[in-house]
């Protein structure tokens, strides 16, 4: 496993659950709005936890936290991911993933051997728009949705998210979204913050308004909708 951060103790990454937060490096997506630019475009620049400072840290704050959340960069590129998460279990941790939803058959490894015990997927844009999003030419939308699939089926707590950015989406992508992902039990969607660190400066949020305006939208579609990182 390659680490380039912890957050050492987080009551929001995990639903319902006192956690903590690793960050893996690299990532196979060049979103625009990505606040962990330098995870993505160079990783190697980062400062670097070992693995076994990780797990130290880990056995050392079993009395206070119930859960690790592993998000990035994109962890299902780890090959030591699946290693990774037994250990976790095996000490007693509730398992987070956090996912661009890219590598299916990663997903499917950890549900397999019951590894996880929540699941987010980052929804990057409406499938007309997925590409664009990514900041990539092209990307092959069937793993996306063999994600998504997988995902809604595992029996797991779960989350779908978009970060709303005024430059990638409008009121008909989130139609589109909602009827992509119709019947889901949370979709969330976070408010864009310029961290200072994206891949394409220059980009912008929508008000707290306009978000709601959008929650409202997407309500219909799902169980339950929620708005973050808004005052």
């Amino acid at each position: 496993m390659e680490f380039h951060g912890i957050n050492k103790t987080t009551l929001l990454d995990f639903p319902k659950h006192i956690a903590c937060t690793v960050f893996t490096g690299r990532c196979n997506l060049r979103c625009p709005f990505c606040h962990n630019g330098d995870l993505v475009l160079q990783p190697d620049s980062q400062p670097i936890i070992t693995k076994e400072a990780v797990i130290s840290f880990l056995e050392r704050r079993k009395d206070t936290l119930e859960g690790i959340c592993i998000t990035g960069g994109e962890p299902t590129l780890q090959k030591d991911l699946l290693p990774f998460l037994a250990k976790c279990k095996e000490m007693g941790y509730l398992t987070k993933l956090d996912t661009n939803g890219t590598r299916p058959d990663v997903i499917r490894a950890a549900l397999d051997a019951q590894l996880l015990d929540y699941i987010a997927m980052d929804i990057k844009n409406s499938p007309a728009r997925y590409a664009e999003t990514c900041g990539l030419s092209s990307v092959r939308f069937s793993d996306f949705e063999k994600s998504v699939e997988l995902i809604r089926t595992s029996g797991l707590p779960y989350e779908f998210r978009t970060t709303v950015v005024k430059e990638f989406h409008q009121k008909e992508d989130f139609v589109a979204i909602g009827e992509w992902l119709k019947g889901s039990s949370l979709y969330a969607l976070q408010a864009f913050k310029d961290s200072g660190n994206l891949i394409q400066p220059g980009l912008s949020g929508y008000s707290k308004d306009e978000l709601l305006a959008f929650r409202d939208l997407l309500s219909p579609y799902f169980a339950e909708v929620l708005l973050r990182g808004v005052d």
